[in-house]
C-alpha cells in the first residue's frame, strides 16, 4: 500500500510536491480508510482535480517514470557481461523543470510503501547522465546509502559490505539486484521487487480514433481473461452490469498471419456477445463482435476491470490519468465505489480527472481530493482538501467551480 511519493524538479515540479495517502482523523466514510498497522491508516482512494496544463498528468508520469528508472536498470543474471564495468544507456527520459533562467539538472524522488507488514521507504537524486544519492529503509532502518561512497545499517552490513564497487550512472540498489545470493536478496529486495511488480501498477492506455464510432486500439487483455474461465465470468457480470449491450465473452481460434515467422498460425481472440431481439423484445439469436466495434468507453472499462477485479482481490495500487474520459460519470462512480467499498480491504485507486459531478462530501472526504495548481512561473504546486480547512458540509464542487479552491482555468 502506497503511504506516500514525492518528486521534486521534475517537469512542472520545480520544488518538491508530496502525495500523501495517509488518512487524517475525520471520522467522515471510515469504510474509506484501511488500517494498514495499529499506528498507520492509509486512504483506498485519492482523486485529483485540476485546470489543463495545471500538471495532473506530470505526477502520474513521475510516479511512472520513477518505477521506470529503477526497473530499466535491472540486469538479468543470464548475461555474461559485467554489469559493473560496462557503461549502461537508459532509454527513461529525464524532463527537469525548464522555466528558468539557472536550470538545476537534478532532480529528486522517493516513495514509502507498507507491503508484507514492512514500510519501505527509498529513494534518489539523479541528472540524465548520473546518480548523485541514494537511500533505502525498512522499517525505519538504514539498509543502505549511497553518495560517492555507500554506507550500510548495521542490521545489514555483514551482507552487503563486500559490494561497495558501482558506477556513477547506476542505481545501487540495480547492482545489489545482480550480485546478492538468492537467500541475501530475499533478506533485502524480495518485498521491495514484489511491491512493484504485483501492486504497483501505472495504467497505460493509448486509444486512437478512426471515425466517430469505430476505434482501433491496443486494449489491454490479461492472458488470465482468456485461460481463466471463472475469471472471465467476473468480468462478464461487470460489462452486464453496466448496461453497454454485452451479454457475454466468447473465445474464438482465429487464423493470424505473423510478419515476423512469415508463418500463418491460430491465435485465440475475444469477442463480445450481444443479444438479438424479435418485436416482443425475446432473445431469438445472439452475435458476435469484434472489440474494434465496441465503444472507446466500453473498451476502456474493460480494460480497467481487469486489473480492478485483481486488486480488490488481492491488493493493489492502480494509478490512473484522466479515469473519467470516454467514461459516463456513473461509471467512474461506479469503479471509485469499488475501491472504497468495505469489501476492499487493501487496494488504492489514484486517478487525476476532471469529472466534478464525483466532487461531493457524500463521494469523499476532504483528505481524498487533491488539487494540482500552476502558478504564473509555471511551477505547479499539490494540495488537498483537508489542506484548507474547509468545512465538512460544504459543497465541494459548487465551490471549487467558484474558484474558492484554486486548481481551475483562469480565462483572460
Amino acid at each position: 500500500m502506497l503511504i506516500m511519493f514525492k518528486a521534486k524538479n521534475f517537469t512542472s515540479f520545480k520544488d518538491e510536491v508530496f502525495l500523501d495517502l495517509r488518512a487524517t482523523s475525520y471520522k467522515q466514510h471510515p469504510s474509506h480508510v484501511i488500517k494498514a498497522s495499529e499506528d498507520l491508516k492509509l486512504l483506498k482512494t485519492t482523486a485529483v482535480y485540476g485546470a489543463n496544463a495545471s500538471g495532473k498528468s506530470n505526477l502520474i508520469s513521475a510516479m511512472f517514470f520513477f518505477e521506470k528508472y529503477i526497473f530499466d536498470q535491472f540486469i538479468s543474471k543470464s548475461k555474461n557481461d559485467d554489469p559493473i564495468l560496462k557503461e549502461q544507456k537508459f532509454k527513461t527520459s529525464l524532463e527537469p523543470f525548464m522555466l528558468t533562467d539557472k536550470i538545476n539538472d537534478v532532480s529528486e524522488f522517493e516513495i514509502i510503501f507498507y507491503y508484507n507488514n514492512k514500510q519501505i521507504q527509498y529513494g534518489f537524486e539523479c541528472t540524465s547522465s548520473e546518480v548523485l544519492n541514494e537511500w533505502y529503509y525498512i522499517d525505519d532502518k538504514k539498509v543502505f546509502e549511497r553518495d560517492s561512497k555507500v554506507s550500510f545499517g548495521k542490521k545489514y552490513e555483514k551482507e552487503l559490505k563486500m559490494y561497495t564497487k558501482f558506477p556513477k550512472e547506476r542505481l545501487y540498489i540495480s547492482v545489489l539486484e545482480y550480485f546478492l545470493d538468492e537467500e541475501t536478496k530475499d533478506l533485502v529486495l524480495k518485498d521491495f521487487i514484489d511491491f512493484f511488480v504485483k501492486d504497483y501498477n501505472v495504467y497505460l492506455e493509448v486509444f486512437f480514433e478512426s471515425s466517430v464510432k469505430k476505434v482501433t486500439t491496443n486494449i489491454n487483455l490479461k492472458k488470465k481473461l482468456i485461460d481463466d474461465k471463472d475469471y472471465r465470468m467476473k468480468i462478464e457480470g461487470y460489462l452486464k452490469q453496466i448496461d453497454v449491450g454485452i451479454s457475454g465473452l466468447k473465445i474464438e481460434d482465429k487464423v493470424v498471419f505473423n510478419d515476423e515467422t512469415g508463418k500463418e498460425e491460430n491465435k485465440k481472440v475475444i469477442k463480445t456477445i450481444h443479444n438479438v431481439y424479435d418485436d416482443s423484445k425475446n432473445v431469438i439469436d445472439k452475435k458476435y463482435f469484434d472489440l474494434f466495434q465496441e465503444s472507446t468507453g466500453t473498451l476502456r472499462f474493460l480494460s480497467y476491470i481487469q486489473n480492478i477485479v485483481d486488486m480488490i482481490e488481492n491488493g493493489g495500487v492502480f494509478i490512473i490519468d484522466e479515469m473519467s474520459a470516454r467514461l459516463h460519470p456513473l461509471l467512474t462512480k461506479f469503479i471509485v465505489d469499488m475501491f472504497q467499498s468495505s469489501s476492499n480491504k487493501s487496494a488504492q485507486l489514484i486517478f487525476t480527472t476532471h469529472d466534478i459531478s464525483l466532487l461531493n462530501k457524500e463521494q469523499f472526504r476532504r483528505d481524498e481530493v487533491v488539487f494540482v495548481d500552476k502558478d504564473l512561473r509555471g511551477e505547479s504546486h499539490i494540495y488537498a482538501l483537508s489542506d484548507l480547512k474547509v468545512r465538512e458540509d460544504a459543497t465541494f464542487n459548487k465551490d471549487y467551480i467558484q474558484g474558492k479552491y484554486g486548481a481551475i482555468p483562469i480565462f483572460k
